[in-house]
């Protein structure tokens, strides 16, 4: 391949590349090709999850070693774990990414397969031992946090490959990357500096019910090559028009459930705030979501998605100062 954009590829189409977004401009750098089986745009829900699970448990401070624990723990969920999920999804995507996106690093053949094999084990056991260091630098007596990355990469690698292949089923499929994108994160950000509780993971649990939506959006895009290999996604089994409007309907509708929990543990101010991000994203899912969701799917999520992490935060910060960070029910674990 050369460093030419690719005949299929958007402009901007480098930076796309970069990223591991549709739309991408070939290359023959492999250390670019490996980043782009990696998805970095994928890594952002993650991070920004740890943040919220940090601050939910109510004691992190902006002390030197809490901070670098903080960046350890980004490291492992986003560019290691998500890095590890994305590049296996690659790997066993492959032949519907031939008609999808044939651009894409494997069925284009810009990396041969033992090469992608190596990736998939390097991210896996490195984000193993990350967790693992975190586990030793936090003192749980129980390694929480490599239990935690152990389960969601067990979940990431039956979400991909058969004979499970979760993502065949749309319904659990997503709500497997929904958890594994807003819960997971924010169980090990939580767990590193307090104590992950029942009541906090429950209600992540919920909350990546509005992640379910989300993910149904990654699907607009792949219907042509989930049709042809009977994949059964929201898309395929709905039809586009209505799968949209149940991608909006889970967003919005799990995300007031919150708005009413936060009314119910007293965090009044909170509740509002949430109400307030929660407009917007309904706004642009008009504009954007339910008029076109194979054009505006990227455009969508840039300007609705800052909003629902937003939110997210703003709900652990409220969780983080209500009595619900002190009911350690994980304590079995730590």
């Amino acid at each position: 391949m050369s460093d030419s954009p690719n005949p299929t590829a958007a402009s901007g189409g480098g930076a796309r590349q970069l990223l591991g977004m549709k739309g991408a401009s070939g290359t023959s750098n492999i250390w670019k090709i490996r980043l782009q089986l990696m998805k970095p745009v994928t890594w952002i829900p993650l991070i920004w999850g740890v943040l919220c699970g940090a601050a939910a448990s109510g004691n992190f401070h902006w002390t030197l070693p809490e901070v670098g624990a903080s960046i350890s723990c980004m490291l492992m969920s986003g560019p290691l774990l998500a890095g590890y999920t994305q590049t296996i999804n690659d790997y066993y995507d492959r032949e519907i990414d031939a008609i999808n996106e044939p651009y894409r690093p494997i069925p284009s053949g810009a990396i041969p397969l033992w090469q992608v094999k190596v990736q998939i084990w390097v991210l896996l056991l490195a984000g193993l031992g990350v967790a693992y260091g975190l586990d030793l630098w936090a003192g749980h007596a129980t390694p929480v946090l490599f239990l935690l990355a152990l389960g969601g990469s067990f979940v990431s690698f039956i979400y991909s490959a058969p004979p499970l292949k979760l993502k065949q089923n749309g319904w659990l499929g997503n709500y497997a990357l929904g958890a594994s994108y807003i819960a997971l994160p924010w169980w090990a950000g939580q767990a590193l500096f307090g104590h992950l509780t029942w009541t906090t993971a429950l209600l992540t649990l919920a909350y990546s019910l509005a992640g379910l939506g989300i993910a149904v959006v990654n699907d607009f895009k792949s219907v042509e090559g989930d049709r042809a290999l009977g994949l059964q996604s929201l898309p395929v089994v709905f039809g586009i028009t209505r799968a949209s409007w149940i991608s909006a309907g889970m967003i919005d509708i799990f995300q007031l459930a919150m708005v009413a929990v936060l009314i119910l543990i007293g965090q009044h101010i909170a509740a509002v705030l949430l109400v307030l991000l929660i407009i917007p994203q309904i706004t642009f899912q008009d504009i954007w979501l339910l008029r076109d969701p194979v054009a505006f799917d990227v455009k969508y999520q840039a300007s609705a998605q800052p909003f629902l992490v937003l939110g997210m935060l703003v709900t652990a910060l409220a969780i983080g100062h209500s009595s619900l960070t002190v009911l350690p029910a994980s304590a079995a674990l730590m």
